[in-house]
C-alpha cells in the first residue's frame, strides 16, 4: 500500500514512528506537510498538490493534524476524503474532538459519565456556573488549550470568580469543571485504535502540580484499565467517530469520567510506558480497513 502521513515534520516522534512501523510491514510511507499542501476543488476532479505534483494513488492517509493547525488540516483530509482516500480519522471527526465544548456535548448526549461541565458567556452568570459544578474547587479550562496550557485549579470560589472573570474579560471561550479530588492528580490515557483499547498508562503529575500531562513534568506508568473504563474509552472515540484516539479517564467514585478525547495522540509516551508497539497497530489497523473498503463517518453532529 501507498500510504502519506500527514505532519509538519519528519522527525517528530510520532510521525518517524509510524514510518518505520509500515516501511517495516512493506508499505511504501511518505510524510506530506499538510501546510503545504494546496487543493485544486473542480467538479468531479478534486485534487491536492504538493510541491507543484498532484498527490495520487494513496490508498490511505493518516492525519496528524496539530491543534493550532485544525482549520487548514481538516481541509486537506476532506480534500483527501473527496478523492476517495482512505483516512482512520475523518475530517469531521478530528473536528468534534478539537472541539472540547462540542466534544462534550457528544459525548453527555449519549450518556458518557464526565465531570460535571458548565459553560456560559456573561460574567453575570459566574455565580450559576459555579453552582453548577458544585463549587470550589473546581477546574477552569481554555476551550482552545491543549497539553495542559490554559488549565487553572480555583480551590475557593474567590479565586474562581476572579479566573473567569479574567479569561472572559480577554473574550477566551472557557469550560468551568468539577474537581475530582480522589483522582489524586492521576488519570488514565487509552489508547483505541477501531473498537479496543490497545494500550494504556496512568498518568501521575509532578509535586505541586494537579495537571498530569507528561509535557508538564508528569509520570507514566503502564496500568490494565478495568473492563468499565475499556468501555468508556471505546465509547467516547466512537462518538466522535475517531477509530484513532487517546481517551483520558479519572478514576472517581462514581465511575471512570471521560475528561477529554484526542484525534493526534503521541506515541512517545504510551510506547515509552507500555512497551506497545502501537504505531504498527495503526498501520495494521489502516491496511485491514483501506483494504476492505470501510465505510465513511456517518454521525450527524
Amino acid at each position: 500500500m501507498k500510504i502519506a502521513i500527514l505532519s509538519r515534520k519528519s522527525a517528530l516522534y510520532s510521525t518517524s514512528r509510524l514510518k518505520e512501523a509500515g516501511e517495516a510491514l512493506g508499505h511504501e510511507m511518505r510524510v506530506v506537510d499538510y501546510l503545504r499542501c494546496y487543493m485544486d476543488i473542480t467538479s468531479k476532479r478534486p485534487q491536492v498538490m504538493y510541491q507543484g505534483r498532484t498527490l495520487q494513488d494513496f490508498d490511505a492517509i493518516i492525519p496528524r493534524i496539530g491543534a493550532s493547525n485544525t482549520f487548514y488540516g481538516t481541509a486537506v483530509v476532506r480534500q483527501f476524503e473527496m478523492m476517495q482516500v482512505f483516512t482512520p480519522n475523518s475530517s469531521q471527526a478530528i473536528s468534534r474532538s478539537r472541539d472540547k465544548l462540542r466534544c462534550l456535548q457528544l459525548l453527555s448526549r449519549i450518556g458518557i459519565d464526565m465531570p460535571v461541565t458548565g459553560f456560559a458567556h456573561s460574567t453575570q452568570d459566574v455565580d450559576g456556573v459555579i453552582d453548577i459544578v458544585g463549587g470550589s474547587p473546581l477546574v477552569v479550562k481554555l476551550l482552545e488549550g491543549t497539553q495542559g496550557i490554559g488549565v487553572v485549579l480555583a480551590e475557593t470560589r474567590k479565586a474562581a470568580e476572579s479566573v473567569i472573570e479574567a479569561f472572559r474579560g480577554l473574550h477566551a471561550n472557557i469550560l468551568v469543571q468539577e474537581y475530582i479530588k480522589e483522582s489524586g492528580g492521576s488519570d488514565i490515557r487509552c489508547f483505541v485504535i477501531g473498537d479496543r483499547v490497545v494500550a494504556a498508562m496512568k498518568r501521575t503529575a509532578r509535586e505541586g502540580e494537579f495537571r498530569s500531562n507528561l509535557h508538564r513534568g508528569g509520570a507514566a506508568v503502564v496500568i490494565k484499565p478495568s473492563p468499565q473504563e475499556r468501555r468508556a474509552a471505546v465509547q467516547a472515540a466512537k462518538a466522535m467517530g475517531l477509530k484513532v484516539a487517546g481517551v483520558d479517564l479519572l478514576q472517581s467514585q462514581r465511575g471512570p469520567l471521560v475528561l477529554e478525547v484526542n484525534s493526534s495522540p503521541g506515541l512517545e509516551g504510551i510506547e515509552g510506558a507500555t512497551g506497545v508497539d502501537v504505531a504498527a497497530a495503526i498501520i495494521e489497523y489502516v491496511e485491514k480497513c483501506a483494504m476492505g473498503g470501510a465505510r465513511p463517518d456517518r454521525i450527524k453532529y
